[in-house]
């Protein structure tokens, strides 16, 4: 191995190791990546060092001058099978880390219709809209045991996993195939206080250029999306900071309020879901 595949090596073992013993990192665990490539690099090695399978992506923003720096102003990170859970008239009690970062997103999820070819790299938006299942209203729970992960800028960030760390399924938003998103209104609550109201258009090209930039960022990875794959297409009323014991709801038209509660991440066991209610 070259020095690049081991630092890339070193740093992914160690983002593994802090999220399945739920312990919190206080420094960032070596040289902080300075390409795409590199930090993608990091995050795969860190998939295939997981003990699950992914079920589903979250997207997220590349912001200002970082958007022009990379040519994108989106990013990805994977999202495992234990760490999703659909929303149920109880709370899901859903983990992050003591003493790293944690936040609260409600976001719009596509469900991915049918597996996309293994072949093909390159989408249009025509295109994604035909792979769209369905698409619900939901929460992505981002969380690291890096506390500063998301002070270091967007490559730090894909490094660890895209600093995801759950999502949250609710209800199918209704007429979704209309894709009338600024018509869908969501509303983040974080205890007794609405921290952001917005609609899904506010993100420049919606859920669908999110799923659309999906479609080619897992199939550059040799990862193309899977029939019923969710994809957490991005903070719609913004990242909301919250802390182990919040609870929140996200409120969306047309669709049944979404009920969670901050717990704190334990470590990872094999057969143990994320979240649970009560």
């Amino acid at each position: 191995m070259t020095d690049i595949s081991n630092l890339a090596s070193n740093l992914a073992s160690a983002f593994v190791k802090a999220r399945l013993s739920a312990q919190a990192i206080e420094t960032y665990p070596g040289p902080v990546p300075q390409t795409l490539a590199s930090a993608y690099a990091i995050q795969d090695l860190a998939i295939s060092a997981w003990p699950e399978p992914v079920a589903g992506w979250k997207v997220g923003r590349i912001l200002g001058d970082d958007a022009v720096r990379f040519g994108t102003d989106r990013l990805a990170g994977p999202i495992f099978s234990s760490q999703v859970t659909t929303a149920s008239d109880a709370p899901s009690g859903m983990p992050v880390f003591k003493g790293g970062f944690a936040a609260v997103e409600g976001e719009c999820v596509i469900i991915t219709a049918r597996d996309a070819p293994a072949d093909k790299t390159d989408w249009t938006r025509a295109e994604a809209i035909d792979m769209i299942g369905a698409i619900h209203a939901g929460i992505e729970i981002a969380s690291s045991p890096f506390a500063g992960i998301n002070d270091l800028g967007p490559l730090v960030t894909i490094s660890d996993f895209g600093n995801n760390y759950g999502l949250v399924i609710g209800d199918m938003i209704p007429d979704w195939w209309g894709l009338a998103t600024d018509e869908w209104s969501f509303e983040t609550i974080i205890g007794d206080t609405s921290v952001g109201k917005a609609t899904p258009s506010a993100i420049p090209g919606g859920p669908v250029e999110s799923f659309r930039f999906m479609l080619e960022n897992a199939a550059h990875r040799g990862m193309p999306l899977k029939k019923g794959s969710a994809i957490s297409t991005g903070a719609v009323t913004g990242v909301h900071l919250a802390a182990i014991s919040d609870s929140a709801i996200v409120r969306a038209s047309g669709v049944r309020d979404i009920h969670i509660r901050l717990i704190e991440a334990e470590p990872w066991t094999e057969g143990a879901g994320a979240s649970h209610t009560g």
